[in-house]
């Protein structure tokens, strides 16, 4: 596995123990914290609080200013996602995975479609023009869900310029989804199958003019940050995990590379195109907030070189002169063209099975994971036939990841939460589900 080892680092120099406290039990948050004493503090930070990122509570026990204790309350935005995949179809729930990552709609779309394609046995059937724009969705996704983690990650330790510069590269994204899919935010643009579209006109010299200046922001923002003396104070050495803790408590995606652990799913276990194209998996050497930062940085670029070589590759060319499907041969599976909807019954019965009962699930269980900008996202579905799945399981990344922090934030200053959180990089929306 081709790994990167980041930059301005130099371990050898620096001796660093990650700060590890005992899990707490499985009670109510308020229960645990029912025998303090003496001169210790409770503070709730959030659920309404510019650093959580959205409704995040987090009840810590303070010593002065050192936390003692810290117990996160989730749940405030359960919206019940997995139980509502189980009283609609395949394709149905298409838009629902657009509301876990808002950040990586795009990301979303895809990991789902594999999921319920590996189920039906199709994964292995998508058109490579297909698997080629799903990569570059994926990727764009990458990028503009890191732009945002760092932008926010900066402004809340005190560099509001760096949000104006990922803020407005990310705009661009944004053109970019809107050409495609025809929305900005909620994209529902992958199909069990294919994809709703191909590539429109123009879009591919969009995507390259994109890719030239987002380079260009990257430069800017690290010069801005990776030396500054007040981001490096405020997250060198802060946040500490280790690599034994961060696999003990599930970490993926950019907080278990920031810890020095090589594993990406693109590489360890690839899917569509990606055993094809050459990039590098960041890696942290310390797996502190700076080494997460770095890592983020690198990973986007990582994505620009992804991109351009799809864009190179791409079967059929940015016009698609040679008429390269993007979809499945079935129509069981894909709805017909509309054109011979209206002029062949076979096709008219067809999208009416599709619309109204869903595609044909074979009867068992799966599990797919996909690397999101946050970590490894992964569903697994339990079938029994049918369009509508037994059961639906989401492994959300985010709520893996701030488990960790009962075990992370004892022994910091109260300061020091905000910038551990903007490193670990969570959107509630997914955490919650």
């Amino acid at each position: 596995m081709a790994t990167q080892t980041l930059e301005f680092r130099d371990p050898a120099a620096r001796t660093v123990a990650a700060t590890a406290a005992a899990a707490p039990s499985p009670t109510s948050p308020d229960a645990e914290l029912q025998d303090l004493h003496g001169e210790k503090m409770v503070l709730n930070m959030g659920p309404s609080h510019p650093s959580t990122h959205g409704v995040l509570r987090i009840i810590i026990e303070l010593d002065g200013e050192t936390i003692t204790k810290a117990i996160p309350d989730l749940g405030y935005l359960h919206r019940g996602d997995e139980k509502i995949a189980e009283n609609m179809t395949y394709t149905q729930f298409i838009p629902y995975t657009d509301r876990l990552d808002y950040l990586a709609p795009l990301a979303n779309n895809v990991a789902y479609a594999l999921a319920v394609e590996k189920l039906m046995g199709i994964d292995t059937q998508l058109p490579p023009r297909c698997q080629y724009i799903r990569v570059i969705c994926c990727e764009l996704a990458r990028i503009s869900a890191h732009l945002l983690g760092l932008g926010a990650f900066a402004m809340d330790v005190g560099a509001l310029t760096v949000f104006l510069h990922t803020f407005t590269e990310r705009e661009k994204i944004y053109n970019l989804c809107e050409s495609l899919t025809g929305a900005r935010f909620t994209t529902s643009y992958t199909r069990i199958g294919g994809l709703t579209r191909d590539l429109p006109p123009g879009w591919h010299g969009q995507c390259r003019k994109f890719l030239d200046e987002v380079e260009l922001n990257i430069a800017e923002s690290e010069t801005l940050l990776t030396r500054n003396r007040i981001w490096v104070d405020r997250t060198r050495d802060v946040g500490v995990i280790s690599k034994e803790l961060a696999i003990d408590y599930g970490l993926t995606g950019p907080n278990l590379r920031g810890s020095g652990v090589a594993y990406d799913v693109r590489k360890a276990t690839p899917y569509l195109v990606y055993k094809d194209l050459e990039f590098d998996v960041p890696v942290g050497s310390v797996g502190d907030c700076y080494d997460r930062y770095l890592v983020r940085m690198e990973e986007m670029r990582q994505s620009v070189r992804i991109i351009r070589q799809c864009l190179d590759r791409i079967p059929g060319g940015a016009d698609n002169t040679s008429r390269e499907p993007i979809n499945v041969p079935d129509g069981k599976t894909v709805l017909p063209p509309k054109s011979k909807v209206l002029s062949s019954m076979e096709e008219l019965i067809h999208q009416f099975m599709i619309v109204t009962q869903g595609v044909n699930a074979p009867p068992g269980e799966v599990y797919f994971g996909a690397e999101n900008p946050k970590g490894e996202l992964g569903f697994y579905i339990n079938s029994r036939g049918g369009g509508t799945p037994h059961r639906l399981k989401i492994r959300a990344p985010s709520f893996v990841n701030l488990s960790i922090l009962p075990a992370l934030l004892p022994g910091h200053m109260m300061s020091d939460v905000v910038s551990i959180l903007g490193s670990i990089d969570f959107v509630m929306g997914e955490c919650d589900r």
